[in-house]
């Protein structure tokens, strides 16, 4: 068995967001994060609030996956570098560019110029070629300073509710090639 960590980007993930979709499919094996600065995103808020859900989560199971989309890859990434958990896998989806143009303005007091590193545990990096916060490039070189798999799905804007991917299948495919789910 595998516990989940689910972590939204800005205002978390709507109902039709595949998060919240396989959050629903997983039922008590998901933990979503509950960070108080949800609309105007605070890096310590969010990295406290996948610390919470992971504490919940690993009391369910040895095995945690986090998922991530969008900011709550960066909130990912930093609270992994600092916490350096034993038995986890993290799925990172369409993380946007800090340093790009559309980068949120609302996140930019505490999230601008993160940086990408090693992290200490197997992930996956997911990207669409066309995301308007990350150019593929961009993503792909993310993947490659996170030392994760990195992988381009086509043209999917931002892999969020917009995108009509609905369950999103092939994502929970490759979230299965990270972890026996």
């Amino acid at each position: 068995m595998v516990a989940y960590v689910i972590i939204p980007g800005i205002d978390g993930s709507d109902e039709r967001h595949w998060q919240s979709l396989w959050e629903r499919q997983w039922g008590a094996s998901a933990v979503r994060i509950a960070p108080a600065s949800w609309s105007r995103p605070d890096l310590p808020d969010w990295v406290a609030a996948v610390q919470a859900a992971y504490e919940i989560a690993s009391q369910r199971d040895s095995q945690v996956a986090l998922v991530a989309h969008s900011l709550g890859c960066w909130a990912t990434a930093r609270w992994l570098y600092r916490a350096r958990p034993g038995g986890v896998a993290a799925f990172l989806v369409a993380p946007p560019d800090p340093q790009g143009p559309a980068f949120p303005r609302e996140a930019a007091s505490t999230f601008l110029g993160l940086s990408a590193r090693p992290l200490p545990c197997r992930s996956l990096m997911v990207a669409s070629d066309d995301d308007p916060y990350c150019d593929p490039m961009t993503s792909a070189s993310f993947a490659h300073e996170w030392r994760a798999q990195g992988r381009l799905i086509g043209r999917h804007g931002h892999l969020n509710s917009d995108s009509g991917l609905g369950d999103w299948q092939e994502g929970l495919e490759l979230l299965r090639t990270l972890v026996d789910c």
